[in-house]
């Protein structure tokens, strides 16, 4: 009687695990943010995009396809020639997300992995096309109305493969060995440009400078000549009594007392003060 007991409560558990391992194969879930496409091994893909949620499908009949809607990062490197033929190394972030309800076409057209399809060959395709308009220099003067242009027509032609650009922008923009050379010369000759225009400057200062003190010396003889000339030999005489005060000055600022100071040539006696 217990052996049979024992079958029974087998035969149920058996049963039982049968039926939760086909319920739970039937079951499928779609997480936050994330959408499925439906297979079908007999119909092919069904013509419905399933939201979030637990959902039934048939075991072994149909597979879920799940697609995640969030935004994603994608740096794409690209090597590219400027309008003056100069080679430009540019780096572009985007941030997309696939369109909910384009995910049968994405998935039937391109497959699970249209980013890795898509997103590098329009990137690269749209940045030549953009950089060629322009030279290198504007690319650096210009940098907001360049990345302006590619982000435009970047959200345009991905829009073709039901994909949205929520964020396009250039983070790495550099240039070839030959253009940084040349532009580090052409600073280098800017700056002697500037130094021989200020030794210039300089120069032409110094000549004005010259030619006003000669003029000044010029006007000062000629006054001396006029001078000489009206008052005779009174003005030398006046300037030699002027000198050599001055001298008796200084020299009874000395420590030497009794000095008396005669001019050659006068018969005034100057007589220190003690």
């Amino acid at each position: 009687m217990a052996a049979k007991v024992f079958e029974s409560i087998g035969k149920f558990g058996l049963a039982l695990a049968v039926a939760g391992g086909v319920v739970n194969s039937a079951l499928y879930n779609v997480d936050a943010g994330h959408r499925a496409v439906i297979f079908d091994r007999f119909s092919g893909v069904q013509d419905v995009v399933v939201g979030e949620g637990t959902h039934f499908l048939i075991p072994w009949v149909q597979k879920p396809i799940i697609f995640d809607c969030r935004l994603h990062p994608w740096n794409v490197p690209v090597i590219t020639g400027s309008k003056d033929l100069q080679n430009i190394n540019i780096t572009l972030r985007i941030l997309f997300r696939p369109v909910a309800s384009h995910l049968l076409r994405i998935y039937t057209s391109i497959g699970e992995d249209y980013d890795e399809r898509v997103l590098p060959s329009i990137t690269t395709e749209i940045l030549k096309l953009v950089v060629a308009r322009f030279d290198a220099g504007e690319l650096i003067t210009q940098r907001e109305l360049v990345s302006r242009q590619v982000s435009n027509d970047l959200t345009e032609r991905a829009a073709t493969f039901g994909l949205i650009l929520d964020d396009v922008s250039l983070t790495h923009l550099t240039f070839g060995k030959e253009f940084t050379e040349a532009v580090e010369a052409k600073q280098v000759a800017q700056q002697e440009a500037e130094r021989a225009r200020f030794v210039v400057e300089k120069a032409e200062q110094q000549k004005k400078a010259a030619i006003i003190s000669a003029e000044g010396n010029s006007k000062a003889a000629e006054l001396i000549a006029n001078s000489l000339a009206t008052a005779g030999d009174g003005l030398i005489e006046l300037r030699k009594l002027e000198a050599a005060e001055d001298i008796a000055y200084q020299l009874s600022l000395s420590r030497s007392r009794n000095i008396t100071y005669l001019p050659g040539g006068q018969s005034v006696l100057l007589q220190l003060p003690q």
